[in-house]
């Protein structure tokens, strides 16, 4: 019964294996959520944040994940907006990979701001003045977008796609996604830009804080160019890591080298940039100011080799491993140059947060360590599993990858 429900034409694992997957999965989902109901239940006293981090492991990790799930505005642009067919092949993924990632952020942060019974006053009572509130109606309407993306391909689940009204609606979505591609792009690109823009006037934390253009610090542009410089690599790594689970090709390998040579392009775009930020970060504000390069860090935590690996290991090498012919079309430099840029974003996001607030800014002050506790652990562990349900229930059901059966012919 069950293999009447899988995409035309494919084959699929044994429902006792599929249903084992799940239980695993429920694992990570169970004990995450028990997480959730103390948390909800006793406050964030239970987590590792206190009145000093309101900012932790969480926000850290709700960056990273948006700043990964770009892929899915960007190659929508690219594919809808600058027509780039060669995206169609991956293009269904790119959308899933970026609904787990934002509607797993807005899970996260619902335990995240303390108070969730308070969540929509930010909606009715919207702080004009700061750039959250853009953030914060951006992502909801780009999670709508992403929704609205992710139905038509719901709706070609084979069962589902006979009956005529819904095989019709279908269609008129898939006729209509330029306009949504075109809107996703929009908000995404404001919310990404704000995100970083947040960090870029903080005037009272010199890590942070940049100079700008008009009402934008740089870190607002930095920001986007990183996101769209990750998104690509880690919704390719995801189509990888797919195939060795499922032992099958899902996507040519040539779509995943376009994937790769735009994100190493939009890399070598933001790492040019980047590098100048930072030089002058260091040599012309913190001296203006008071300081020294060498008072940003402290210890092995916070130290020099953070911004160095993000600079150097996870930023310069993969954006010239990428856009390289040579290395990128060998697939093991590939997946490492992929891997280094999405750990590269992840730090970058790690400092901004936590290095951020560490550093002593007031003459009494001193450095101050944060270390994320189990109740901040499972919570995240619950959104990843839950992006691997996701994950697996489209891959089961739903047609995700037009490439699938000609590469898997026999």
């Amino acid at each position: 019964m069950d293999s009447n429900l899988f995409p035309e034409g494919h084959e699929r694992c044994s429902l006792g294996r599929f249903l084992a997957w799940i239980v695993f999965l429920g694992l990570f989902l169970g004990f995450g959520g028990y997480a959730a109901f103390v948390i909800l239940s006793q406050g964030l006293v239970v987590t590792g944040l206190d009145n000093y981090f309101g900012f932790g492991l969480w926000i850290t990790f709700d960056l990273a994940v948006i700043a990964l799930g770009a892929g899915a505005f960007f190659s929508g642009f690219l594919k809808y907006i600058l027509k780039i067919d060669q995206l169609k092949h991956i293009i269904n993924l790119a959308v899933i990979v970026g609904f787990i990632c934002y509607s797993g952020a807005m899970l996260v942060l619902t335990l995240d701001i303390g108070q969730p019974i308070r969540a929509w006053f930010g909606y009715w009572h919207p702080n004009v003045h700061s750039m959250l509130t853009e953030v914060i109606f951006c992502i909801t309407l780009y999670c709508l977008v992403l929704v609205i993306e992710f139905v038509p391909i719901i709706l070609e689940q084979k069962q589902l796609n006979k009956i005529p009204f819904i095989h019709h609606l279908a269609h008129n979505l898939h006729v209509n996604m330029a306009l949504f591609a075109g809107i996703g792009a929009f908000l995404s690109t404001f919310h990404q830009g704000s995100l970083g823009g947040m960090y870029g006037v903080l005037f009272g934390r010199p890590y942070a804080f940049r100079e700008g253009f008009f009402i934008w610090p740089w870190t607002f542009f930095l920001f986007v160019l990183s996101a769209v410089g990750s998104g690509p690599a880690f919704t390719m790594l995801v189509a990888t890591f797919m195939e060795v689970l499922t032992g099958k090709k899902l996507v040519e390998y040539k779509v995943k080298t376009l994937m790769a040579k735009i994100a190493g392009s939009m890399l070598c775009l933001y790492m040019f940039f980047k590098i100048i930020d930072t030089w002058y970060w260091a040599t012309s504000y913190l001296p203006s100011v008071g300081l020294t390069f060498d008072q940003m860090f402290y210890q092995t935590i916070y130290g020099k080799w953070l911004m160095w690996s993000e600079l150097g290991l996870c930023g310069v090498l993969p954006a010239i491993m990428m856009i390289t012919p040579a290395i990128r079309n060998r697939p093991a430099l590939l997946y490492t140059a992929a891997i280094l840029d999405c750990i590269g974003i992840t730090i970058n996001r790690y400092v901004f947060t936590v290095q951020t607030i560490a550093f002593p800014a007031l003459p009494f002050d001193k450095w101050v360590t944060y270390t994320p506790n189990w109740a901040e652990w499972a919570p995240a562990g619950l959104i990843v599993a839950y992006g691997f349900v996701v994950l697996s229930l489209s891959y089961r059901y739903l047609p995700v990858f037009p490439q699938e059966k000609a590469l898997n012919a026999k």
